[in-house]
Parts: structure tokens; C-alpha cells; sequence
């Protein structure tokens, strides 16, 4: 899958995503300091799942009705952080279909799928 993951998620879960042969695309190495707005279009356009612990993306997407292709919040206190991967990785392996035109929130105990408004990307 493709996914762009904005400058504040973690690391170590781009670095798994990668080792799992997932497309990463890294906001702090290719345009570190970019606005949210600019973050979301850019997943928009290249028709990436927005991956995010910023919960500032939602606001953006339903009450702006920014056009998003797919995004993940993780909700998972820094206390958990060893727990970020496992659920996200089991996410993709149970739902991966499902990720592209839905916003879904990760916690320590479950998923919540919220269709999107506008999905597709602008090829």
C-alpha cells in the first residue's frame, strides 16, 4: 500500500511500514515544516492512506471538507508507544481493502471506520 506519514508519527512505524514492503512517503524527508493543508493535499493528490497521530486532520476533512484518499489517526498514548505497530499492522492485514475512503482511528482496543466525503485522487 501507499501511505504518507506526516512529521509527527512516529518513526519506528514508517521504518516497519517499509520493512513490510509498503510505499512510505515521509513528510520530515521530503518537505519537513509543510502545513497540514499542504500534507493532506499532497496524499490526496498521489492517492496515499494519511498516516497521522495529529488530530487536527479530522477537523480538516469533515468540518472544512477537505478531499482526503484515506487516513489513519493513531490514538495511542506515548505511555503504549510499543503497541503504534502492532495495531497498525494488524489493521492492514485485517481491513486493507477498507482503508482507501475511510477515516479510521487506531486505539489500544479497537477500530472506527468513518467513511470520507471526497476520496479520489485527482490523476
Amino acid at each position: 500500500m501507499k501511505f504518507l506519514a506526516d512529521e509527527c508519527c512516529d518513526a519506528g512505524i514508517v521504518a516497519s511500514l517499509r520493512a513490510a514492503g509498503h510505499d512510505v512517503s515521509y513528510v520530515p524527508e521530503q518537505q519537513a515544516g509543510i502545513s497540514d493543508d499542504e500534507v493532506l493535499q499532497t496524499a490526496f493528490r498521489e492517492g496515499r492512506i494519511l498516516l497521522t497521530e495529529d488530530k487536527d486532520f479530522g477537523e480538516l476533512v469533515y468540518r472544512l471538507k477537505k478531499p482526503a484518499y484515506g487516513m489513519i489517526l493513531i490514538r495511542i498514548d506515548v505511555r503504549d508507544r510499543h503497541q503504534k505497530w502492532p495495531r497498525v499492522e494488524a489493521l492492514i492485514a485485517k481491513h486493507q481493502d477498507r482503508l482507501p475512503g475511510h477515516f479510521v482511528v487506531v486505539d489500544l482496543n479497537k477500530y472506527r471506520f468513518r467513511p470520507l466525503i471526497f476520496n479520489q485522487p485527482l490523476l
